[in-house]
């Protein structure tokens, strides 16, 4: 960092504020999570300056013989990890990789089918707005009253609609992702089935999550959130060895070309191979005896916080939580989202306003908030550290706009992440 305070003094400066805001608060938006030293030093590596377009053996460029051998890596580690025969780490995030699946699977026009954003679901998995309802005919599923999948709903409109793709997955679902009962009702309807894996990855690691693979067709996920890597994305599945330069029939048997030459040549150029060398890291950390741990935590923290806030009267959506985010629905504090977001943000708790289901406020300004216990974990907290959150997230709600109160809680928020810094 001395190199850069010295040629860009303004970017520096701003690192080092964004650098202690996380490290002196509480974050708490379960798609985020604090990165090893490792991941970073992959991260911003002269890797960064290799252009490789193409896939190990296989590439447009020259000088090559290195990051073919980084890419494999992190592809052998991805799929021992998983369970799976193939796996693709050159998408840029998960949407891109979302993409990739649609493009290798679908033409345009053909019907996916995806959970609602507003209901737990991600607007790649077919919002009205995003392209993959630009380009597929989208039909939507829901949650139920409770906040649970509605799987009767699932099926109706499976056998109604013969969707190409069914997508299971979302940003905002605290429970268990049921996927062989997702699988009976794509078979049904003659479906892939794409399990969107990107907020549990790190939990089906750990074995506190169901593991898609083998079960559904096509797994995706980031490779951030509860996997704490790089910024980034994987593509998993099974069948034959890849060719993946070459045309294939639409088969299970051939997903790995299907879903290579979606990637390239038909969706991306060069992969950044700073991000695949920051993802194999990553995966080389996950698959440590500890990691298993930090994923088995990460359950137990967000159970306890749950339990915690259920003590303090907050309505839970489906009353609690299996994996590592609530969703809370905030109407019955009277007050919205977004009021308390910000109220927690001022006292150092950072999380993000969110949709609930059914809700009948705007998505700019609804009813929900959306927490998760990911980087509490990784800092190294536990039950007794979310017993005290949980208190802290009352004591702020109820005292919303009472500067005094809200900045004690901050002090009290301070004093703890002091206990448990993330850089050491």
């Amino acid at each position: 960092m001395a190199e850069l305070k010295k040629q860009d003094p303004d970017i520096y400066n701003l690192i080092q504020q964004e650098t202690n805001r996380q490290n002196d608060g509480l974050e708490m938006i379960p798609s985020e999570n604090h990165t090893s030293s490792a991941v970073l030093a992959a991260l911003g590596s002269r890797a960064t300056d290799k252009y490789s377009e193409g896939y190990p053996g296989i590439r447009y460029y020259g000088g090559c013989e290195v990051v073919d051998k980084i890419e494999n890596l992190a592809r052998e580690r991805a799929c021992k990890l998983f369970g799976c025969d193939h796996a693709n780490v050159q998408p840029y995030s998960g949407s891109p990789a979302n993409m990739a699946v649609y493009f290798a699977l679908c033409d345009p026009g053909d019907t996916i089918m995806g959970l609602k954003l507003f209901h737990g679901g991600h607007m790649t998995h077919g919002l009205k707005v995003n392209f993959s309802a630009k380009y597929y005919n989208s039909v939507q599923y829901s949650a139920r009253p409770d906040g649970y999948l509605d799987l009767d709903s699932m099926r109706e409109l499976a056998r109604e609609h013969k969707p190409k793709v069914i997508i299971v997955g979302g940003t905002a679902y605290p429970r268990i992702y049921e996927w062989d009962k997702y699988k009976t009702i794509a078979d049904e309807v003659g479906a892939y089935l794409l399990a969107d894996i990107s907020h549990v990855a790190a939990l089906v690691i750990g074995g506190v999550h169901p593991n898609p693979i083998g079960v559904a067709d096509v797994v995706t996920s980031t490779t951030h959130k509860t996997l704490r890597g790089p910024r980034g994305a994987m593509i998993l599945c099974n069948g034959k060895p890849s060719k993946p330069l070459r045309p294939a029939e639409r088969t299970r048997e051939n997903l790995p070309t299907l879903i290579d030459r979606a990637i390239i040549p038909g969706l991306q150029g060069g992969p950044h191979n700073h991000q695949t060398a920051a993802i194999a890291v990553a995966l080389q950390e996950a698959m440590q005896p500890e990691f298993k741990k930090y994923a088995e935590q990460v359950v137990k923290n967000a159970a306890v916080l749950a339990e915690g806030l259920l003590s303090k009267d907050f309505n839970l959506i489906t009353g609690g939580t299996d994996n590592h985010l609530i969703l809370i629905d905030m109407s019955g504090k009277k007050i919205s989202g977004q009021q308390a977001e910000k109220a927690l943000g001022e006292a150092g708790i950072t999380v993000n306003k969110n949709t609930i289901p059914f809700d009948k406020r705007k998505p700019f300004d609804p009813s929900g908030i959306r927490m998760g216990t990911p980087a509490l974990t990784t800092r190294g907290m536990k039950e007794g550290e979310m017993k005290t959150i949980a208190s802290w997230i009352d004591k702020a709600i109820k005292n919303v706009g009472d500067e005094k109160k809200i900045a004690a809680i901050r002090q009290e928020v301070l004093e703890l992440t002091k206990q448990f810094p993330i850089f050491r």
